[in-house]
């Protein structure tokens, strides 16, 4: 395991005083951990997605549209926003300052703690299926809508700065299921660190198969 030398703290500022995309790459290799009754499910993020709030055409928030499901993201950063798409509850992180409402989505978790328990949460998937989509880290971490509105940095479903892995090196790839938004289909708002193998759509060939995509594995 690398140790970040960074804490909480140290996240916080960094969430209050970067751009989203930047928080954004700087989640990658974060430690994502949940505290649940059937004990603690963790891993580290491999996959996120920006979303630019007012101006982007496929956020939620797109033209500061607020409605009571959207209540979340006009908090301040930090805080968790989660929305349901296709019967999956989806994860978000708010990112924007309070009022201007941007978030990352995340869409790729490499397990590290609690993984028998993952599998049993999803339903007997096993391998890199057990985390490598959006809705899929969701129900194997055990995350509930009761966690809407808490914050990532101080409730049961939080970041775990001294435990973070650094990549080698970090993608920048158009998002998933983005059709017809004109210049925000193709934006390449999606990070993912490059050859780990709980990224969504990867070919097998690009898979590091020796260190996962981290660096000093």
């Amino acid at each position: 395991m690398i140790e970040s030398g960074i804490n909480m703290n140290d996240v916080i500022e960094y969430f209050n005083n970067n751009k989203t995309e930047d928080i954004a790459q700087y989640l990658l290799g974060m430690y994502l951990e949940h505290e649940t009754e059937n004990g603690v499910l963790a891993g580290y993020i491999v996959d996120a997605e920006a979303y630019l709030g007012p101006d982007d055409e496929a956020a939620h928030s797109f033209g500061m549209r607020e409605t009571p499901r959207l209540r979340a993201m006009y908090e301040c950063p930090g805080t968790i926003y989660l929305y349901t798409m296709h019967t999956h509850l989806i994860l978000n992180m708010v990112t924007g300052e309070k009022g201007q409402p941007q978030g990352v989505m995340i869409r790729g978790l490499q397990p590290a703690e609690g993984f028998e328990e993952m599998i049993q949460r999803r339903g007997g998937k096993t391998g890199v299926d057990v985390a490598n989509g959006p809705g899929k880290l969701v129900a194997a971490l055990g995350i509930e809508r009761n966690l809407y509105g808490q914050s990532i940095f101080n409730s049961s479903l939080h970041l775990v700065p001294e435990k973070r892995k650094y990549p080698k090196k970090i993608l920048a790839l158009p998002r998933i299921g983005i059709p017809n938004k004109g210049i925000w289909t193709d934006m390449p708002l999606r990070y993912a660190v490059a050859g780990n193998p709980y990224i969504s759509l990867q070919r097998k060939s690009e898979i590091d198969k020796n260190s996962f995509g981290w660096k000093d594995a």
